[in-house]
């Protein structure tokens, strides 16, 4: 599956809500929705001006929905998903990101996924990504048009 809309994008993050973020249920007490929204928002203040890292955070979590049986290759399938809508750089964190890299971004990236599970957190709502998805999808779309 790949996803190729803003729209289609939203509508798998908003279809997150009530999905447990452990697979055996809500150990940590947040759905995968809220886990999301908490990842980004993290790096957002970590990282305020590296939209595709914040955004890496905020569609993670989305392999458990494209093949919810199957957990082996996650990253890959999320990765391959989200490349044509927000392109090279956030597919590939999303691939590296189960192997809690080294690398600054990675880092950064597992920490937010770790602390990015805390019930009762406002991390905002989903609605307010809309935006940036939007931008950064156009600017890989001009992007891709060049290469």
């Amino acid at each position: 599956m790949e996803l190729r809309s803003v729209e289609e994008l939203m509508d798998l993050l908003y279809a997150c809500r009530g999905v447990p973020e452990s697979p055996g249920g809500p150990a940590h007490g947040v759905d995968l929705h809220d886990h999301a929204l908490q990842t980004a928002a993290l790096l957002r203040r970590s990282r305020p001006a590296d939209k595709e890292l914040q955004l890496t955070g905020l569609v993670h979590p989305i392999g458990r929905l494209l093949r919810p049986a199957d957990p082996t290759g996650r990253a890959e399938r999320t990765a391959k998903a989200v490349r044509p809508l927000l392109g090279p750089r956030v597919a590939h964190l999303l691939r590296l990101h189960p192997w809690r890299g080294t690398d600054d971004d990675l880092a950064r990236l597992h920490q937010a996924d770790e602390d990015g599970r805390s019930p009762g957190v406002d991390a905002g709502v989903l609605e307010d990504w809309r935006t940036v998805l939007e931008l950064i999808a156009a600017r890989n779309s001009r992007l891709g048009a060049v290469d």
